[in-house]
């Protein structure tokens, strides 16, 4: 009948118990009977204080419950049933106490309920207590006592449910009911027989106590194991820091700053694994790294990531972090962060040089500090003009008439709608024209005359300006003295024509010859530019 986590005392009574119903058997003076009375009294003395101690166990699942009832309920839950099965077996043996009590001393079941075996006249009946307990035949229980051991044993299967497997193997929770040896009669007896059988009530009362004894013994240690598991998965940690974790640290004026503040803690003395890649959340309670992912340097419980940056814009990352639980195994959790690249620049902008050209492809960059290329906006507004995005903040700009436009820059912001950024004006303009040259000469100058012949014809020329662009001749006259006439013929395109030619091969030196009414394409229509007066050398 021994319970595990037996005290001293409860150690010391129940061996005065075995060794006092040894000496009833072997017909000891009723002075014995007596001493059962001082054992029955020690355990019930044992009895009140488990009963405090229990207590003090439910006062704490009480507090934990007023902390956190989401953690604490389903442990609790356990710990009252824990208690009620204890309660109910406990009242079973006291309800058999008082049958005993009841039909031994004569009294109403009133008087019964509160009455002490001190006080009872017939200490040494055994008549009374192995007929109720045991019935006729000691080897085959039909009274009170196969109730009773029924009742035990069904208890100490509910109250193994109890607790978490884990702790099951190690719970002894005592209370024994399997048959023992007789050495007197050289055979195995029921626990029935062996407990309740042609013994004297005063040992049955004993018997009785030291089984609440047990009982009230094994609901500690359930209780105390139910406890202890409302914390048993928690971590432990002895660094908390307070950490402000926004969104995204680019605001734009007018938008909203947003950011969770929370208190963190870590452990100091045991690093995580903290692994970057692709996490498999399938199964939530085991979330797992896809492949083996990157592995971050830890150091004092803190990681530290570090990356080299290459391509622009948003870039994402994710990962897990494994921490050794309470028990050894590992939990995950996963997570997941974002940054922005933005490429080194700086501004300088030419407030007179602000000019878009008619007619031409007008490259333009455009940029959000802290948003990404894809979410600028572009549009233009006045020169007749168009915004084509070239993707990565590249643009092309494209007007046609007027002498003002402007570019407004918008951008998508976290909300989803587009956010005005303001916008810049620019002037329009058109294209400079080209001066005609031909053999070189572009105004007035010298040039010899096989200078003159190899020329091809009209080119025009357009010096230092920021496109290179070309000017297509669409017609031009070439004029000439020669002999005292005038000499004067037009060439359609940029080439020399024949008689061009022939008149050039009559040239002599001193005389002069006059590119003139040279018109070209320009980007906004044709235009005529100006010509070139050539000296023969």
């Amino acid at each position: 009948m021994s319970g595990g986590k037996e005290t001293p005392r409860q150690k010391m009574i129940g061996m005065m118990y075995l060794v006092l119903t040894a000496l009833l058997a072997l017909n000891v003076s009723k002075e014995i009977l007596n001493a059962f009375v001082a054992i029955e009294n020690g355990l019930n003395t044992t009895n009140t204080n488990f009963d405090a101690k229990n207590g003090i166990l439910y006062s704490k699942f009480q507090k934990a419950m007023a902390d956190n009832p989401k953690k604490t309920k389903e442990w609790n839950d356990k710990a009252q049933k824990a208690k009620k099965l204890s309660t109910d077996l406990c009242t079973f043996v006291d309800e058999l106490k008082s049958e005993l009590y009841k039909d031994i001393q004569k009294i109403t079941k009133e008087q019964a309920d509160t009455f002490h075996l001190v006080y009872l006249d017939s200490k040494d009946n055994y008549d009374i207590p192995t007929h109720f307990l045991i019935g006729e035949d000691p080897e085959h229980a039909t009274g009170k006592a196969k109730d009773l051991k029924e009742k035990i044993e069904q208890y100490k299967k509910d109250m193994m449910t109890l607790v978490p497997k884990k702790e099951q193997a190690s719970l002894k929770l005592g209370l024994s009911t399997e048959d023992v040896y007789s050495v007197a009669e050289e055979k195995n007896v029921t626990w029935e027989s062996n407990i309740f059988y042609h013994n004297p009530v005063a040992a049955v009362m004993s018997a009785f106590a030291k089984i609440k004894n047990d009982v009230k013994n094994a609901e500690s240690d359930v209780v105390t194991i139910l406890l202890k598991s409302i914390t048993a998965d928690d971590f432990s940690f002895d660094q908390v820091v307070a950490k402000v974790v926004a969104p995204t640290s680019y605001i734009i004026s007018g938008e909203e700053y947003s950011a969770d503040i929370f208190v963190a803690a870590y452990s100091s003395t045991q690093d995580p694994d903290v692994l970057i890649g692709a996490v498999d959340t399938t199964d939530k309670k085991n979330p797992k790294i896809v492949g083996e992912g990157t592995k971050v340097p830890v150091s004092g419980g803190l990681g530290k990531y570090v990356v080299h940056t290459g391509a622009e814009g948003l870039q994402e990352y994710s990962g897990i972090i494994n921490v050794k639980a309470p028990d050894g195994s590992f939990k995950g959790y996963p997570f997941k962060g974002d940054y922005m690249v933005a490429r080194p620049s700086m501004a300088v902008s030419p407030t007179k040089m602000n000019v878009f050209y008619i007619g031409v492809e007008n490259p333009v960059d455009i940029s959000v500090a802290g948003a990404a290329p894809t979410d600028v906006q572009a549009t233009m507004s006045g020169g007749g003009g168009s915004i084509q995005n070239k993707g990565q903040g590249h643009y092309i700009v494209k007007v046609t008439s007027g002498n003002e436009c402007s570019v407004n820059v918008a951008v998508k912001t976290k909300t989803g709608s587009n956010k005005s950024m303001g916008s810049m004006k620019f002037r329009v303009k058109k294209v400079p024209s080209p001066q005609a040259s031909y053999a070189g000469i572009v105004g007035d100058g010298k040039v010899s005359k096989g200078e003159l012949m190899n020329a091809g014809g009209v080119i025009p020329k357009l010096e230092d300006f920021v496109f290179d662009l070309k000017f297509p001749v669409v017609s031009w006259n070439m004029s000439i003295f020669i002999n005292g006439v005038y000499a004067d013929y037009t060439a359609n395109g940029a080439s020399t024509t024949g008689q061009m030619k022939d008149i050039l091969g009559k040239v002599k030196p001193g005389q002069k010859v006059l590119i003139e009414e040279v018109k070209v394409q320009a980007p906004d229509g044709v235009r005529k530019i100006t010509g070139c007066v050539l000296k023969i050398k």
